[in-house]
């Protein structure tokens, strides 16, 4: 099941990125669970700058960073 915003999936992964690669996911393929990092660095700094920056839009943001690591995390406790 995908949690995250397809919509705000759009907006963390603009059409200047090019391709079909997902950072996200290449990040994972790098680092492994090291990229949870990279994840919850996001997601602070989605919350921490929402009321004085993008309002609504960070906020939306940062669910979607968490959901995913959400996912991952689910996938990941199923594997073992």
């Amino acid at each position: 099941m995908k949690l995250y915003d397809e919509t705000v999936r759009h907006d963390i992964k603009p059409s200047y990125y090019g391709g079909k690669l997902d950072v996200i996911d290449f990040l994972y393929a790098i680092f492994g669970k090291a990229a949870d990092l990279f994840m919850v660095g996001n997601i602070i700094k989605y919350v921490v700058r929402y009321p004085k920056k993008n309002g609504l839009e960070d906020l939306l943001k940062a669910r979607t960073y968490l959901n995913r690591l959400i996912e991952r995390t689910e996938a990941n406790d199923s594997d073992d």
